[in-house]
């Protein structure tokens, strides 16, 4: 079978990609066909998330495996198979191209070919100039330091603390001297 996916951008209002891949290849097929539709360098902790209607996140796909807890299951893009994880026309996904800023592209199933197959991923469609691969570290400071200095918008009940009383806390078997030695901190 042959997988057409659609990529969009919600930085870019008029970038789309449309890649056609075997349902046979791996994840990382993918990931190498994007790179290539967009332009972009394979230097990015990359993932794929599959996600719900509503692009809520649910199963990561890895580039490469991030010893997560064994008692979960791990997916990394070498190893996974898309048709064993993607099946149906309409299914949803995140890529993270640039994971420091969490920026992404949607990706959707559009069409599944039945009885075909290709030997190489290929980009059947390319409208406009991707979002540019990673925000310069100085840009995203920027962005979060403007953050902070909005900060003052919210007044002083903005996390509920209206209401808080001292007396409610439940201090009972806490005493200062169970605390460790602060020096052995190397403070």
């Amino acid at each position: 079978m042959i997988y057409k996916f659609r990529l969009l951008s919600d930085e870019v209002e008029d970038f789309r990609r449309d890649i056609e891949i075997d349902s046979d290849a791996t994840f990382y097929d993918l990931h190498s066909a994007i790179l290539a539709a967009t332009g972009y360098s394979d230097d990015q902790m990359t993932s794929f998330f599959l996600c719900n209607d509503r692009w809520e996140k649910e199963t990561e796909i890895t580039l490469e495996d991030m010893g997560s807890r064994s008692d979960e299951d791990t997916w990394v893009m070498r190893d996974t198979v898309i048709g064993d994880m993607i099946e149906e026309e309409k299914e949803r996904m995140l890529y993270v191209f640039d994971p420091l800023a969490d920026r992404v592209f949607f990706i959707e199933l559009n069409k599944i070919k039945y009885g075909e197959s290709i030997d190489e991923p290929k980009c059947t469609k390319s409208i406009g100039e991707p979002p540019v691969q990673a925000l310069d570290f100085d840009e995203i400071m920027k962005k979060s330091d403007a953050g902070a200095a909005n900060y003052d918008e919210f007044d002083d009940d903005f996390y509920g603390s209206e209401g808080y009383n001292e007396d409610e806390l439940d201090a009972d078997g806490f005493d200062i001297n169970d605390i460790a030695d602060p020096s052995s901190f190397g403070y």
